[in-house]
């Protein structure tokens, strides 16, 4: 697997992003909305763009694509945490949208880069195992 630089990536700009805009908003919050909801927010959002990163330093496709579907599900986590906020009236509909925003811009990126990774690791299995091939049928 090539080296990825995960501070290039867009999924990772995009991560931060969302992640920053959360921290905004929750340190805002009362001691009692920020324990409960807004760890568990801050948390999901900040690991997003911490799988990515993680992924990217492991030696494997194989790791790295766990590590992006971890941080997918980090992704989702986040929007569960959202919808609690919105519904305890602890963010309002326009922080909502913006989040929201971000978001669906992270989200099919975030699948589109996932298959790249897993296409282009499933391309290099089978160039290694007709490599393989070609050289056992030489012998």
């Amino acid at each position: 697997m090539a080296k990825v630089n995960f501070e290039n990536l867009r999924i990772y700009h995009l991560s931060e992003k969302l992640a920053d805009r959360v921290w905004k908003s929750v340190s805002l919050w009362d001691g009692f909305a920020q324990d409960t909801v807004g760890k568990q927010l801050v948390r999901a959002a900040d690991s997003i763009g911490a799988n990515i990163a993680e992924g990217s330093g492991r030696g494997s496709s194989q790791d790295y694509r766990r590590f992006l579907r971890i941080s997918r599900g980090s992704l989702y986590e986040t929007l569960r945490w959202l919808r609690r906020a919105y519904s305890r009236k602890l963010i309002t509909a326009k922080e909502t949208t913006e989040l929201r925003s971000i978001i669906s811009e992270l989200s099919p990126t975030l699948n589109a880069y996932l298959r790249s990774v897993s296409k282009s690791a499933a391309s290099s299995k089978v160039v290694v195992a007709r490599s393989t091939k070609d050289q056992s049928s030489k012998t």
